[in-house]
């Protein structure tokens, strides 16, 4: 990668054996792994067992995880902040787990719209829950510093699981929980 790294420097027109950027393709190369880290990970190692039995049944939220992620299409960052909610079936997961599971899928090549169902299917498949919602909200330096330009654009999908997709009052109480219902 710090090979690929001096290529690029040098196909730009730069000399990659200047003094301000000797160090530079190592540098890089290291943040490029650390920034794509969610491929040498797995679900089963994030949530190491935090599963927990509890009698509870009524939505848990968790909202504004932070998020950073590369655009595939780009390689450029996309930021923002994450919101899941679901409807425990006897299992809740333990709290930081949540935000784990962001970074996991968050930390690949990806687009916001995969990266959003990752996290739905995720949490809806280890928790067994009725129902999961995840709601991202993000900023793409692809659209930012390139392309049309446009500096105030917010992207939103949803995925939408179990009671989540079937009962419009629990998609609701999801989305007032967040301000996000007119």
């Amino acid at each position: 990668m710090e090979k690929a790294f001096a290529r690029i420097i040098e196909s730009c027109g730069e000399d990659p054996k200047r003094p301000g950027l000797l160090d530079t393709p190592q540098r890089a190369a290291r943040a490029f792994a650390f920034n794509t880290r969610g491929y040498r990970q797995s679900l089963d190692e994030i949530v190491n067992g935090a599963l927990y039995p509890a009698d509870c049944n009524e939505m848990v939220l968790v909202q504004d995880i932070e998020l950073y992620s590369l655009c595939e299409h780009h390689l450029l960052p996309f930021t923002g902040k994450c919101h899941v909610a679901y409807i425990p079936n006897k299992t809740v997961v333990g709290l930081s787990k949540i935000a784990r599971i962001v970074d996991l899928y968050a930390r690949r090549l990806q687009i916001q719209e995969q990266l959003t169902t990752q996290i739905a299917e995720a949490i809806f498949n280890i928790t067994n829950a009725s129902g999961c919602g995840v709601i991202i909200e993000a900023r793409h330096m692809c659209m930012m510093m390139r392309g049309v330009e446009k500096q105030n654009s917010l992207m939103k999908p949803s995925a939408m699981l179990g009671t989540f997709r079937s009962n419009q009052s629990t998609r609701n109480e999801f989305l007032s929980l967040l301000n996000f219902q007119r």
